[in-house]
């Protein structure tokens, strides 16, 4: 946790740093972390009854509240705003006040979270679920210090400057690279393996439990001597030098990283800066600017969401050191050491990191046709053994496809779909996202008979009209592939592996889930559970073995499970079924009973029989499945995804059906 600690604050002696985003599995205190901070920042100064907590020293002159001229100030907390994943854009940004403007006949601005957090913490727990709209209204403002609200008639500007931090576990999907760019900093966590550790870390939340003052109060002077470390901090901050070498040395280094653009520059020199003014130093050393590189660049070295976070510092050393012109400096500078709490638990101002820079996938152009996504070198450079993993195809961009018709699943980018996000395309009864025009009109017509006499309108429950939206909604791509011994033998994992990870790449960027199983030997396996996560689809893809018999029904049973207790968990999700086999069953029953199983889920069958003599089983499989049936070889280079893009246009089912 040191790095996470330290990048907190960093923030908190610079806000301008841009926040920080958490990455970690489950279960490591993200959380715990994040709201402890709140307390250890100092109090501000407000204009008393000010909702936008305007310093009362500089007030902002375009206040909605304002102008504040001789009101009385106040001091208050540091807020910690928190920002829930299931929030409309009117909680984040605000919005008219609907019950002034109906009752006054007034335009009357209220508020959102954005406002509240002004001055203070801006929290997003697991900030990768939130919808996409709502990441880019968030970032903007974090990154522009202000939030504009153009809707309903209202058009308010207010200042929106906080500390911004959103914790995530990457196992439930990625965040896209252009929104990981908007965060100042990223540190990566996870639970300690020392079991002296772990059990003090027990024995601290145990203690707590029995009694949370007094827990609190054992601590109480190690919180205030740190708070006091950060009010000092922000006092030196402007005083802090960044000379040329400095300045140097961290353009250097984000050019040697091939970072994109100039964001990581200036996040890393502004760390840098706050960092030098932590340690209590009047110019930024180079120690302060390795540590500020290692928290700033990692997740701007991502090229594509197969792509780890990581940073060799083995590499960032040479750079230093390569541009380094000034005399040594000592290590602690002149600031106040960092205090230690009850039990010698003190906070480390820097920790090395020892992780090695974490490879990332080749590119076409540098791993050949296999893309680096498979073990065991490229085709055809000699026999593999059954059971050895295939490699890949390399992975392409495929075009848009949607699901025909209008759905009602979770926001995506993908299939057309009645969403609470998008264009406004109508109204209708209800009093969810009221559609305020809608509601007047009415309600107009009824104010004589209702005895209106004021300038508000009366408006009756039957009046109310809620928004109906256009937007496109995420769908379930699940595969089933054979990979039995005649798959491997003819080589057609390749092809297979290429397009299920084009398809990866495509339902990371649309908000697809994407599903994996695999059925050879006796038995069929669900390698990879429906997800989000491109990174563990990669791994499961690139470890897939071949060899055995062919348990078809098996694998087409597995489906139907899966996708049962799927529609239970998310019924407004449409399925595609894509089963990938050359129709033979060399193991277990008949597969048409397991077929019937699967009812009227959206198929396509990828035939994957090759030779003078072919005995048309899969497509026989396609027709009991009312699914397309599509021969491998005639997939467009071996992709897959060609068969997705046209299965996911046709008309409608019955157009599958007479096709088969």
């Amino acid at each position: 946790m040191t790095d996470l600690k330290l990048a907190l604050l960093v923030n908190a002696v610079s806000p301008g740093v841009g926040g920080v985003l958490v990455r970690g599995e489950k279960g490591t205190a993200k959380s715990t972390i994040v709201r402890a901070l709140a307390g250890l920042l100092p109090p501000v100064r407000v204009v008393d009854g000010c909702r936008f907590s305007c310093d009362p020293d500089a007030p902002d002159p375009g206040c909605p509240d304002g102008p504040h001229t001789g009101h009385d100030a106040r001091r208050r907390p540091a807020r910690l705003v928190e920002l829930p994943v299931g929030a409309s854009e009117d909680r984040l940004t605000g919005s008219l006040d609907i019950e002034r403007a109906l009752t006054e006949g007034v335009k009357a601005f209220e508020p959102g979270l954005l406002a509240a957090a002004h001055r203070g913490v801006l929290y997003v727990d697991e900030v990768n679920l939130l919808h996409d709209h709502l990441v880019d209204l968030l970032l903007d403002a974090a990154a522009m210090g202000e939030s504009y609200v153009e809707r309903e008639g209202v058009s308010v500007r207010h200042a929106a400057r906080f500390l911004l931090v959103g914790t995530m576990n990457p196992e439930e999907g990625e965040l896209r690279p252009q929104l990981l760019d908007r965060f100042g900093l990223t540190v990566e966590v996870a639970a300690t393996r020392d079991p002296d550790e772990r059990a003090e870390v027990v024995r601290r939340r145990l203690r707590f439990e029995e009694s949370p003052a007094a827990f609190a109060a054992a601590w109480a002077d190690e919180e205030a001597a740190l708070a006091a470390r950060i009010a000092a901090a922000r006092d030196r901050l402007p005083g802090v030098e960044l000379t040329d070498a400095a300045l140097r040395q961290i353009t250097a280094v984000c050019a040697a990283f091939e970072v994109d653009g100039l964001r990581a520059d200036l996040v890393t020199a502004r760390a840098a800066i706050a960092l030098a003014a932590w340690h209590g130093r009047t110019a930024v050393s180079t120690e302060d600017v390795r540590t500020a590189a290692r928290l700033a660049l990692p997740h701007r070295r991502r090229r594509d969401p197969f792509d780890a976070p990581g940073l060799d510092t083995r590499k960032l050393d040479e750079v230093l050191d390569e541009h380094d012109d000034r005399p040594p400096e000592p290590p602690d500078g002149d600031g106040p050491p960092p205090p230690g709490g009850p039990g010698g638990g003190g906070l480390p101002d820097t920790s090395p990191d020892t992780s090695p820079d974490a490879p990332s996938p080749e590119t076409p152009e540098a791993g050949g046709a296999d893309g680096g996504s498979g073990a065991g070198g490229s085709g055809g450079a000699g026999p593999r053994r059954e059971d050895e993993p295939a490699p890949a195809d390399a992975a392409y961009r495929p075009r848009l496809f949607t699901v025909p018709g209008t759905g009602t699943g979770a926001p995506g980018r993908r299939s057309k779909a009645r969403s609470p996000h998008g264009r406004v395309s109508g109204a209708r009864p209800g009093s969810r996202g009221l559609h305020l025009t809608a509601t007047l009109r009415a309600a107009a017509p009824y104010q004589r008979a209702r005895g209106r006499t004021g300038p508000g309108l009366v408006v009756a429950a039957e009046d109310l009209r809620e928004a109906v939206r256009d937007g496109r909604e995420g769908n379930l791509v699940l595969f089933v592939v054979d990979a039995s011994g005649s798959m491997a033998a003819r080589q057609r994992m390749r092809a297979v592996k290429g397009a299920v990870l084009s398809l990866l790449l495509d339902a990371y960027q649309r908000r697809d889930k994407v599903g994996l199983i695999t059925f050879r030997g006796r038995d069929a396996t669900l390698v990879l559970p429906p997800t989000s996560s491109v990174e563990a689809g990669a791994r499961r893809l690139e470890r897939l073995p071949t060899g055995g018999r062919t348990p078809l029904t098996a694998g087409l049973l597995r489906a139907a499970e899966v996708l049962r207790v799927e529609r239970l968990r998310d019924p407004s999700r449409r399925p595609l079924l894509v089963v990938v086999t050359d129709g033979r069953a060399t193991h277990g029953p008949d597969p048409a009973a397991a077929a019937a199983r699967l009812g009227d889920v959206a198929s396509v069958v990828v035939d994957c029989e090759s030779g003078p003599v072919r005995l048309g089983l899969a497509a026989e499989l396609g027709g009991r499945l009312g699914a397309e049936v599509v021969r491998l070889e005639h997939l467009a280079a071996g992709s897959l995804a060609g068969v997705v893009r046209g299965a996911r246009t046709a008309p409608d089912r019955s157009a599958w059906r007479r096709g088969a």
